[in-house]
């Protein structure tokens, strides 16, 4: 049953800009999601097509005698609090969009609408409703096209000055002793990220073309491929041992598609983190799997409206 409040929530990204209509339970209504795609070359313009289009559709659901209440927006960033505007890492064209004035024209008209980075929207949504529950300090991480995080500490989430505290992906990485061989010093999403490891496994003689396709040959025992996962979660974890350090941190929940590009990637995160974590209170935290099916950012973004 569809309680009598929701929110529009947005999720941009990369690779798709989707939307729904999301109640105080944390429940996606009937009909009202909807996606279109994004990618390296979107534009302000195109961006803009794209949020009054998905805006439209999912509008389009709200229940009768159900109250909306407002728009919650998570975006890939940098984004910038004061004037509304994104400047996201993988799609440069669009930096300077302002998608809150154009969001806020699209919607009903009165109504609140709030931005904040995607990993914000998923620490959000995985300490009200995921796996980070009753955690005194959590962080939460999309490991896909790119890698981005959240801060919930005490129950508030951590927002920087500008909004942009979480950026792990955007943290640089030691290289050393990496299964496969060095590298040169470069961010943990340049280097882990699904795409990028996917490169790097198609450099070593792999001949697949996406993470899908990484994953079967790690599951037929390709040895090049099990390499690559391996070093993503290396790195992945050693970013994790240092926000645990800095953090303290009780719950690190791990999401996103290239997560799951073997069933023990949160493992081999973990090993890593513990294998170089300095500190015993680091070495503790607990490294788990989002509980909310990949829709973490998008219920985060509506739980800023709701």
């Amino acid at each position: 049953m569809v309680s009598q409040t929701c929110a529009l929530a947005l999720d941009l990204g990369g690779t798709k800009l989707e939307g729904a209509l999301v109640d105080t339970s944390g429940e996606i209504i009937a009909g009202s999601r909807n996606r279109v795609p994004t990618g390296p070359d979107s534009t302000p313009g195109s961006l803009a097509a794209a949020f009054e289009q998905v805006v439209r559709t999912s509008m389009a659901h709200v229940p009768d005698g159900v109250s909306f209440v407002g728009t919650g927006i998570g975006s890939a960033g940098p984004i910038d609090f004061s004037s509304g505007a994104i400047y996201p890492v993988n799609m440069r064209r669009a930096h300077g969009f302002e998608v809150v004035a154009l969001v806020r024209s699209a919607v009903l008209s009165g109504t609140e609408v709030s931005l904040r980075l995607d990993g914000t929207c998923l620490a959000l949504a995985e300490d009200r409703w995921g796996a980070a529950q009753g955690s005194r300090a959590s962080m939460s991480v999309v490991v896909s096209t790119g890698i981005g995080g959240g801060i919930v500490i005490d129950g508030r989430t951590v927002t920087g000055r500008s909004g942009n505290a979480g950026h792990i992906g955007q943290t640089h990485v030691s290289t050393h002793d990496l299964p496969g061989g060095p590298a040169e010093a470069a961010t943990v999403e340049e280097l882990a990220s699904g795409p990028n490891i996917v490169r790097w496994a198609r450099s070593r003689g792999w001949v697949g073309e996406t993470g899908e396709d990484l994953a079967r040959s790690a599951a037929a025992g390709d040895q090049a491929a099990a390499a690559a996962i391996e070093r993503s979660a290396t790195l992945v974890g050693r970013a994790f041992a240092d926000a645990a350090t800095l953090l303290d941190l009780e719950t690190i929940v791990v999401g996103g598609g290239f997560s799951h590009v073997s069933p023990d990637y949160v493992d081999l995160v973990g090993e890593s983190l513990r294998s170089c974590a300095p500190l015993d209170y680091a070495r503790r935290v607990s490294i788990v799997r989002s509980a909310l099916h990949g829709d973490g950012p998008l219920l985060g973004a509506a739980a800023l409206a709701l």
